[in-house]
């Protein structure tokens, strides 16, 4: 039996809060596209009429298909070339859900994203729905299964392991703007030492090109290697253009609330390095050009007016 429209509409309703919740739990745009649907089929599949809070019941279907796709994720990225960063998700995307609060803010940002794979799914699942949606703890345990106490428990040890490696600052888009317009001035001199200025001492950058974009292997650190990197990737070659495929353009947005410098060749993102910033300077440079990871930056792109490049790449 087919639903009806207002059973439709109940649930698009709840789509983009249940989009939100997928995307900080799997860290992936795509995935949480494709358990949402799942979702909507369990909604289509079941018995609307008997189901008396249809809100709690998409949480609890979607959650545990989040925890199926974790524990499946984990295996794959066992076998992952490289290193594994989410997804990024452009300003504005609705897929970064709620951002009234700063822990709202902070849950969706790339760095809280990253330390998250840390977590095991349940205290991801938990620490998701409290931090960032507000979820009570009732509902949690009615959710997963468990005893609010349980609950309570899981989730100060996840914002223990989340806290231990957090210490950035929020930006404006005027700040993220000057804020990638002052590492690119740096980068772009030939010179180490302006870039090595606005990185902390512990510095690390880190790629994602998922064996089908050169990176580097594995995350190196320091402010002096980060920046003699950056300073290699940002320095016009013949040689970068052709395994590019052309010269990419440059420029200023956020993504996940951090500055984020966007790289688009012929209308499509190849790149978005993501920097996290501290007190006391840039502490992380995360560099996603897996082209798996990028078509949802793709389309956000092509829909938004994002003004004049900043400068052309090689």
């Amino acid at each position: 039996m087919g639903l009806t429209a207002v059973e439709v509409e109940r649930f698009e309703a709840s789509r983009a809060r249940l989009a939100a919740i997928a995307y900080r739990m799997l860290g992936s745009a795509s995935e949480a596209e494709d358990v949402v649907q799942e979702t909507f089929l369990r909604w289509q599949a079941a018995d609307v009429s008997r189901i008396e809070v249809p809100e709690a019941w998409l949480t609890k279907v979607l959650t545990n298909l989040c925890l199926n796709q974790l524990a499946s994720a984990r295996v794959r990225r066992e076998t992952y070339v490289g290193q594994w960063l989410p997804e990024p998700l452009l300003a504005e995307d609705p897929m970064l859900g709620p951002a009234d609060t700063a822990e709202q803010r902070e849950s969706v940002s790339y760095a809280v994203l990253t330390l998250m794979e840390r977590l095991s799914p349940n205290e991801r699942a938990v620490y998701v729905l409290r931090e960032a949606f507000e979820y009570p703890y009732r509902e949690i345990a009615e959710i997963l299964g468990i005893s609010e106490a349980s609950g309570q428990k899981i989730f100060q040890r996840a914002a223990r392991h989340i806290a231990d490696g957090t210490a950035r600052i929020e930006v404006s888009r005027d700040e993220a703007r000057r804020i990638v317009e002052e590492f690119l001035t740096a980068a772009t001199t030939g010179r180490v030492e302006p870039l090595v200025r606005l990185l902390t001492a512990d510095a690390m950058g880190i790629g994602d090109g998922g064996g089908k974009v050169p990176a580097r292997a594995k995350a190196f650190e320091g402010a002096v290697a980060v920046a003699t990197f950056f300073r290699g990737l940002f320095k016009p070659s013949a040689a970068k253009r052709a395994l590019a495929g052309g010269s990419p353009e440059v420029y200023a947005t956020t993504a996940n609330g951090d500055p984020a410098i966007v790289a688009v060749l012929d209308e499509s993102v190849v790149g978005v390095l993501c920097l996290e910033v501290t007190a006391e300077g840039i502490a992380a440079i995360r560099n996603q050009v897996n082209p798996d990871k990028l078509a949802r930056a793709t389309e956000r792109w092509a829909a938004d007016d994002n003004g004049e490049p900043l400068l052309t790449l090689f």
